[in-house]
């Protein structure tokens, strides 16, 4: 058989798409012989003359508001129809009982406020019903019975307040979030083999433990936007768990306990709980994890968090959102992003052997400056005497103290070694102990940096409040626990206590005294009961507000004090001087000063004068005109003798030239005299 020619396929394809577009409906496009698409076609009903043949029909994106049954009855084959954005408000009875072979329908996006008895009849190989973002209000008892082989049901995003009892037992996927709807009951979801369930954003505050058991087939729970406060004894015996959901939930922190036995958690999302760790080694709980979700935490980027980006790494787990999986703090961390640091941007301590005579010892130093910004330096308020342990600085290790002259060492006594800033947590002291930095921390917290809270008792509010302290302290509102020039402390203990549920607080803070008086704003996680703000102006009123993070700010609800930092005190290192007044100890110096120099000035004119004598019987020698000429000097024609008017004495420099007034003449031992006269002699005119 001769293959075709190119021609001869031109003129089956022509063919072919003619006898599809004589059998495609208008306004449709007719992909093949079963697929038909009438898209954004700005239909008001249902295409007619559909060809019997049609499998899949998708009719999205019109304007279709009414169905009859007459639209359905050439359409036996079809398994797939799609009606979902349109504006559908009710289900007809009955209207797709011609459809018995269907088993995907999605009437998702419409306008639908109920669900009838026999909205669905007629289905009875039906897998898949979606019916999300609708306005779905009430759902007949009987709606979903006949549909023994639904697989998946999606009713998220409606407002259904009353969900009946689900008696489907081959469901697998169910979605009911974003619903009014109350806790479910073991009655509500008779599903056996339910594999997925997702009830976010139902409001509640506890999962029925009931209900937990009986899905012993579950892999994947969504509970997330709701108010759980604790992982329940019986999710943590889920060990089936596959996915596991927690974001936008009141958790608090994260305890290794109640995931020790999820081992089989494959993605595992906990955005939004306002964690600002996890504890090392957390995540070994989970062998298997291939994907983790931890945006939007206000993480706290310090040493004890330094393992994360390593493990992250080390183990491949795709980390999600991970742009917004920021730093929070402290300042020289914050928003940046939490897998991109390496470890010497946590500021840990460093580590370094030493070999001594007494054999290997090992020492931790203070913590490089990656935790403080270039430049600034934030000094620590020393501990009263009866808190701050005693530190012999002799004893530091050599690594210690070798970033620090031994001067300085030694002067430790009159200054404050300086501690990184922001390295102790929730109020901690830093100091210098004998093993490097230390932070002590209140009664409340533990911990290497202050970072773990005990569970105890929330103490009184403190009674400490400064005497800078402007605004009286009334209940419920803030107070400062300690002003310098450049910081307050604040109080939140009472504010956080009488708001349980507070996810956050906003602190608003101003200068009074200075010309720029526009409000800063910060977000604190209700885990810090002790806040300092720094980096104010010394001696400034500042007025400070917190209020409830998320909410609307109202008198109500929020707490202001104002506070005056100190002014900067007077360096005690340096000696007090009046400068009004010239000081009785630099007269005697100026005096002798002047004295000195006076003399060098009067002996400096007389050495120029003498030198001028001596010179002068040099240049009558040397017949040059003489500038005792010019003082009536006149020169005698019989043998050149100059004969002043006056006597005077000629002395030989010969005689004087070890004087200490003059210098060495040009000829030594010779007189400048040409006329057989003694030069010891004077001579007369």
């Amino acid at each position: 058989m001769r293959p075709l020619s190119p021609l001869s396929h031109l003129i089956l394809f022509n063919l072919l798409c003619g006898s599809l577009s004589s059998s495609c409906p208008q306004n449709c496009s007719c992909i093949s012989v079963s697929a038909i698409f009438c898209v954004q076609q700005y239909l008001i009903y249902m295409p007619r003359g559909l060809p019997s043949s049609t499998k899949n029909l998708y009719v999205f994106q019109n304007n279709i508001n009414t169905l009859q049954q007459q639209d359905f009855v050439e359409l036996s084959e079809l398994v797939m129809l799609d009606l979902s954005q349109n504006a559908l408000s009710e289900i007809p009875d009955r209207v797709f009982s011609p459809l018995s072979s269907l088993l995907n329908l999605d009437l998702s996006s419409n306008r639908i406020t109920q669900i009838s008895k026999d909205s669905f009849t007629g289905l009875v190989n039906l897998e898949r019903l979606y019916l999300y973002s609708n306005l779905i209000q009430s759902i007949h008892p009987a709606a979903f019975e006949g549909l023994e082989n639904l697989l998946e049901l999606k009713l998220q995003g409606n407002k259904i307040s009353v969900l009946p009892a689900l008696r489907l037992p081959g469901l697998l996927h169910l979605d009911l979030s974003y619903n009014s709807i109350p806790p479910l009951r073991p009655e509500d979801l008779q599903t056996p083999h339910l594999e997925s369930l997702k009830i976010a954003g139902l409001k509640l505050t506890s999962l029925d433990e009931e209900l937990l058991r009986s899905l012993a087939n579950l892999h994947v729970l969504d509970v997330s936007q709701n108010l759980l406060v604790e992982i329940q004894p019986t999710l943590k015996a889920m060990g089936g768990l596959r996915n596991l959901n927690l974001t936008g939930n009141p958790l608090g922190s994260l305890k290794q306990e109640d995931f020790q036995n999820m081992v089989n958690l494959l993605e595992l999302d906990l955005s939004n709980l306002y964690l600002q760790g996890f504890p090392e080694g957390f995540f070994n709980f989970f062998p298997k994890l291939e994907k983790l979700t931890a945006a939007e935490n206000p993480f706290n980027c310090l040493c004890p968090l330094a393992w994360f980006p390593v493990w992250l790494k080390d183990s491949n787990v795709e980390l999600l959102r991970m742009e917004e999986t920021r730093c929070h703090f402290p300042l020289i961390n914050s928003g940046k992003v939490l897998a991109k640091l390496e470890h010497k941007d946590f500021g840990c301590p460093t580590t370094t052997i030493e070999l001594t005579s007494a054999g290997t010892s090992s020492t931790t130093s203070k913590p490089t400056n990656s935790t403080t910004p270039l430049g600034t330096t934030h000094a620590i308020p020393p501990a009263p005497p009866s808190e701050m342990p005693s530190v012999d600085i002799d004893s530091f290790p050599l690594s210690q103290t070798t970033a620090l002259p031994r001067r300085i060492i030694e002067d430790s006594e009159e200054e404050d070694i300086m501690c990184p800033p922001t390295i102790c947590l929730n109020g901690g002291t830093c100091i210098f102990d004998s093993n490097g930095v230390v932070c002590l921390c209140p009664p409340s917290m533990s911990g290497l940096y202050c970072e773990i809270k005990k569970e105890v008792l929330l103490p009184p509010p403190s009674p400490r409040v400064s005497i800078e302290t402007i605004a009286t302290v009334q209940p419920n509102t803030i107070s400062s626990l300690h002003i310098t020039s450049t910081s307050i402390s604040l109080d939140l203990h009472r504010y956080i206590h009488t708001r349980p549920h507070i996810r956050g607080i906003r602190l608003t803070y101003r200068n009074l005294s200075g010309p720029d008086q526009r409000p800063l704003q910060l977000n604190v996680p209700p885990s810090y009961p002790e806040y300092t703000l720094r980096g104010l102006q010394p001696n400034s009123t500042y007025s400070v507000c917190a209020s409830p993070l998320g909410e609307q700010v109202h008198v109500s609800v929020s707490a202001c004090l104002e506070a005056r930092t100190a002014g900067i005190p007077p360096s005690s290192h340096e000696p007090s001087v009046d400068r009004t007044e010239p000081s009785s100890s630099l007269i005697p110096i100026v005096v002798a000063v002047a004295v000195v120099m006076i003399a060098a000035i009067v002996a400096t004119v007389v050495v120029t004068r003498r030198r001028r004598k001596s010179k002068a019987p040099v240049d009558m020698d040397l017949h040059e005109t003489s500038p005792l000429e010019l003082e009536g000097v006149k020169t005698s024609p019989e043998n050149g003798l100059t004969h002043p008017k006056q006597p005077d004495i000629t002395p030989c420099p010969s005689l004087i030239q070890n004087s200490l007034e003059y210098e060495a003449p040009l000829i030594q031992g010779q007189c400048p005299a040409n006329n057989n006269v003694a030069c010891t002699k004077p001579l007369y005119v």
